[in-house]
């Protein structure tokens, strides 16, 4: 896929980490440079972005980290969308699905970079056409349903599943189950991260898979710190009282 960010270089090797107090990103020589949403390290190498990804500065009742900060610095949003369509670029896909609510962000961006139409896979209770449904668990033990128009989905179209995070898995298995009920063909599932839960794994058995976290930073994920979060003012904070 061709690189359109002059002056710095597109690599796809693995991470090494710079000796410092805080683990930076390679390319980033300051905590600062760091968490900045303008500057692009000059080595671009996959994954780089993760380390713009914010801590959780409101308690238990909010996801662990906000990826979506990432979506604000434009060369790190076309990277993520390049490194999760790596594992298919040699694929054949009709069309891809977003879940609610921020797989909407993260699919439609793909879907327009692969030039392909896009479906929005919905929370019940919003769309006013007739859809069928899927009931499921979320991340936070939530029952909830799931829903998806029922003319959107033909027999054998190849649809790339894209949500934000996948974190218990329960979301996007709702999903696949809905796509093929409709006789859809799951081609792909894409997020990025996938954590190593029970329903992550399970996902990552059964359909071909891609994320953005280098092997040596999963850990970090799974256990739902990063050492990138040590470079975020309430983190310092916290350290200090």
């Amino acid at each position: 896929m061709e690189d359109h960010q002059q002056g710095s270089e597109r690599k796809t090797g693995i991470f090494i980490c710079e000796n410092s107090a805080v683990n930076l990103m390679p390319g980033y020589n300051t905590p600062a440079a760091h968490m900045d949403l303008w500057s692009v390290p000059h080595t671009r190498e996959k994954g780089w972005y993760l380390s713009l990804m914010a801590p959780n500065d409101k308690g238990p009742n909010y996801a662990w980290l906000d990826p979506s900060r990432l979506y604000c610095h434009q060369q790190a949003l076309q990277d993520c969308i390049e490194d999760l369509l790596q594992p298919f670029r040699d694929d054949f896909i009709d069309l891809v699905a977003g879940i609610d609510a921020m797989g909407f962000i993260l699919g439609a961006a793909i879907a327009n970079y692969l030039g392909k139409g896009f479906l929005a896979i919905r929370k019940s209770g919003h769309l006013c056409v007739k859809t069928h449904s899927q009931p499921y668990v979320d991340y936070s033990g939530r029952e909830k349903v799931m829903e998806v128009r029922t003319d959107a989905i033909k027999p054998g179209l190849r649809i790339l599943l894209v949500d934000q995070w996948i974190e218990t898995g329960g979301t996007m298995q709702a999903a696949i189950k809905l796509v093929e009920q409709e006789g859809g063909v799951v081609a792909g599932v894409a997020a990025i991260c996938i954590e190593d839960s029970e329903g992550g794994l399970q996902v990552k058995a059964q359909y071909k898979c891609s994320d953005c976290v280098p092997e040596h930073l999963r850990i970090q994920f799974n256990s739902h710190y990063l050492h990138s979060f040590e470079a975020f003012p309430s983190q310092q904070e916290n350290h200090e009282e």
